[in-house]
């Protein structure tokens, strides 16, 4: 069977498990992920000459297996990496842990137990990687991804560093415009690399192989990098160790000068306090600091983003990830900045939102490098993306829709309100701004207030100007806002709503441009559908999942950008929440298999006793409800309403018992109510002429648990036998038979279904703003004081008649 991704990532994630307990994530991170490497090496490798990895004797993941159980286990297991290790020239990289380590993987059989656990997790037929298909889709290198996002994730705050989220480092490649670049002599180097995520997702965005470089000062980290290189096909990568690259940067030309690179990007830690350990930036050798000025002792930001700019060629593009405070710190970083500005070198700032990054929970913001044309550049792009994300866990999260969004936006330099803005640098120049790149300064981007109007609330009626911030919606529906609202003729700046609050909707939903404008909606998504259906269903095997979803979400994108109302981005975001949530896994099903719907049993094996329990079956690509809704509808119907029908049944049972449990009552004295007891009580009393009202109670009791019983029976009966059924139906379902339920039931259902939702959506929010307004208008002040005075006389009077009076 082929892998499944979502499958793949839970039992690498079972893999960590195992170890968890004994060392903290940043510490089992290594023991799996060099599992992780053995084993795919392995399955990818072993046994051909060609190979990128050599597998030798003794240093496969069959070797590791081979020693399941056995005293030695660490020991052996550090043999046989060792050997792999040596084979490849990879030592000091995957030989970087010991598994053989009693104080983090327990003494004696606590270590036998735990490693042979884990082994045989990673012996599992869902990790079988020479079963994966889908070639240059990079299904491992994803799942080392989601591993180190988890590590981070768990790591804390102190440990997390080492990971750069995927999300930001797509924006980052995005936005210095690898994708343009040819040729393998273009380079790329990341000065503070970590496990390299960020270096490898630029390189995801060129066609074109380029060649990497990574520097970073942890050792245990860079050999994680060293391995995801390798990982995502990517052997050749220089990654160095060991050092500091403030202090002793290890990439250098023939002359002893820094060495010059065409990208460079980056996400240093932020404000570095022992940033001048090892050398002295005064007396600095590569010269990064004159022309600027030197950065605060107790603050290493801005050298960090002086390196990186020194380490670009004359044409040369990059990106950092920086706190916000380096856009309008004072003092010597304002002299530096001052200078950085004057050169022109800044392209563009990114504000992002807070909470994204492992290491820290404060914002930070993306400065893009460009020495290309920085002569004539006019100004710096700026872009607010800081209230575009996903709440993710302890996390924030950029979303796909927020990427493209930055990404479209600074690729094209559009302006929006309240997002985006060309900044000149006589603004940024001015005294009153005085080099100081903080973003609100330049962009608000704060909600309009929604602002109380007294007059409305003294005199009634609805003031115009809130009538008019949904100008959105009256672009779309020009006339609707006739229907619902009239000017008051004295009072120019205040409408009267048309209809009653309980018929806002009604009268939204009915009107014509609205009923109109769904129609025209319909029609975009039945012509996205019927032409990307088209293409889904002439998929064959080997395709590239990654591939695909891009083709079809960039299509959706286009399709639905221009329309008033409907954002494009919510869209393609719902199309990517139903790839990542079910299309992605059938899709890698498709890549290996081709279009087979091929059910199998489900057995669940108890860890404890080796015991085996079927539960059923399953198909992945069809589920059984697919064949059902087309095929069987009216057999599940059937079900349904006999299973309704027992609902019921017992419903008005346990109405009658709580109707008469209460003191008194003729269950008040029964332990339990059921049908054997009402039953038992119904004979001793079948010939008491005074309890005939409680015959007939208890007879209509057990009426109805006879009714919930045939019915129970009938359903269950009724489903076994279209259970059956519906297994005999996949050997007759052909190829085409096939395509239509994946691709029309299962797939364009789903995100049609998604789609009406986001309208629908839309809808509500303007029948639910025009509804606050009427309610919040419609007492004014005088009416509510008077209604408050007539209340108050008949208190007043009420309490006069109960003998209290005042003065």
């Amino acid at each position: 069977m082929a892998i499944k991704k979502s499958e793949l990532y839970s039992k690498l994630w079972e893999g960590c498990d195992a170890l968890r307990g004994g060392m903290d994530a940043s510490q089992y991170k290594d023991y799996v992920l060099v599992l992780l490497f053995v084993k795919y090496v392995s399955d990818k490798y072993a046994g051909d000459p060609n190979a990128l990895i050599e597998v030798p004797a003794g240093g496969s993941y069959k070797d590791i297996v081979a020693v399941k159980g056995k005293k030695e286990i660490g020991e052996k297991i550090d043999t046989v990496i060792g050997a792999l290790a040596k084979a490849n020239n990879l030592e000091g990289v995957i030989d970087v842990v010991s598994f053989n380590d009693d104080e983090k993987l327990g003494k004696g059989q606590e270590m036998v137990d735990r490693l042979s656990d884990l082994i045989a997790i990673f012996e599992d037929t869902a990790l079988d990687f020479s079963k994966n298909r889908a070639e240059g889709d990079d299904i491992l290198g994803d799942a080392y991804e989601y591993l180190m996002r988890h590590f981070a994730t768990e790591s804390g705050k102190s440990k997390g560093q080492f990971y750069t989220p995927a999300e930001v480092s797509r924006v980052m490649a995005k936005v210095i415009g690898i994708k343009h670049a040819r040729a393998q002599s273009q380079t790329i180097y990341d000065p503070t690399c970590g496990s390299g995520s960020l270096l490898l997702k630029a390189v995801e965005e060129t066609d074109h192989k380029v060649t990497i470089y990574g520097q970073e000062k942890d050792v245990t980290t860079a050999a994680l990098a060293r391995m995801n290189m390798i990982l995502h096909n990517n052997p050749t990568a220089e990654i160095t160790k060991g050092q500091s690259t403030l202090s002793n940067p290890l990439f250098l030309d023939n002359h002893g000068y820094l060495k010059t690179f065409d990208y460079v990007v980056a996400n240093p830690p932020f404000s570095l306090k022992n940033w001048t350990q090892g050398f002295n930036p005064s007396e600095d050798v590569f010269d990064r600091f004159t022309g600027y000025g030197i950065p605060p002792e107790k603050n290493g930001d801005y050298s960090f983003l002086l390196h990186i700019i020194k380490s670009l060629k004359s044409t040369g593009k990059g990106a950092v990830i920086l706190p916000h405070g380096v856009l309008f710190r004072g003092n010597a970083e304002a002299e530096i900045r001052r200078n950085i500005i004057n050169k022109k070198y800044i392209k563009g700032i990114i504000g992002l939102p807070a909470n994204l990054f492992y290491g820290t929970g404060i914002p930070a913001c993306i400065i893009v490098i460009d020495k290309a044309g920085a002569e004539e550049r006019k100004g710096i792009f700026m872009i607010d993306a800081s209230k575009g994300y996903i709440k993710d866990g302890n996390k924030n999260r950029l979303r796909e829709q927020d990427i493209h969004k930055i990404t479209d936006v600074f690729d094209k330099q559009l302006e929006i309100e309240k997002y985006s803005r060309f900044v000149p640098y006589e603004e940024i120049a001015d005294p009153k701004n005085d080099y100081n790149l903080n973003i609100p300064r330049y962009i608000d981007s704060q909600e309009e207030e929604d602002v109380q109007d007294i007059a409305a609330h003294m005199l009634g009626g609805i003031p115009v100007a809130d009538v008019d911030a949904l100008h959105h919606y009256w672009t779309q529906y020009p006339n609707m806002r006739k229907t619902l609202f009239t000017p008051i003729g004295e009072r120019p700046a205040y409408c009267t709503l048309n209809v009653a609050k309980e018929d806002i909707k009604p009268a939204i939903f009915n009107h014509p441009e609205f009923t109109a404008f769904g129609k025209e909606m319909a029609t975009v998504f039945e012509s996205w559908r019927n032409k990307t259906a088209a293409m889904l269903k002439q998929l064959q095997t080997g395709f590239k999942p990654k591939q695909l979803i891009h083709t079809i979400a960039e299509d959706i994108l286009t399709t639905y950008t221009g329309y008033t109302l409907i954002d494009a981005y919510d869209v393609y975001q719902h199309l990517l929440n139903y790839w990542n949530d079910t299309m992605q896994d059938d899709a890698y099903l498709l890549a290996a298999d081709g279009w087979k719907a091929t059910p199998y049993r489900i057995i669940v094996k108890n860890k404890k006793t080796g015991k085996e329990t079927d539960k059923g079956w399953a198909c992945d690509l069809v589920p059984a409800s697919l064949i059902i809704n087309r095929y069987y509808a009216a057999d599940q119907q059937a079900i349904d309403k006999l299973l309704a029908d027992a609902e019921a049944a017992k419903a008005r049972m346990e109405e009658l018992e709580e109707e008469h449990s209460a003191d008194e009552g003729w269950f008040a004295d029964y332990d339990k109510v059921n049908k054997a007891t009402v039953a038992k009580r119904l004979k001793e009393i079948a010939k008491d002429k005074t309890a005939k009202e409680e015959r007939t109670m208890l007879e209509e009791y057990l009426q109805q648990a006879e009714q919930q019983s045939q019915c129970n029976k009938a359903a269950k009966e009724q489903a076994d036998a279209l259970d059956k059924k519906v297994l005999a139906t996949y050997q007759t379902l052909t190829e085409a038979d096939i395509k239509q339920l994946v691709v029309d039931d299962k797939w364009m259902a789903a995100i049609q279904q998604t789609i009406s939702a986001e309208m629908e959506r839309i809808s509500q929010r303007l029948t639910q703003r025009i509804k606050e307004l009427a309610e919040r208008y419609e007492t004014p002040l005088p009416t509510a004081a008077g209604e408050v005075a007539a209340l108050e006389e008949k208190v007043y009077a009420h309490l006069q008649k109960m003998g209290y009076t005042w003065n």
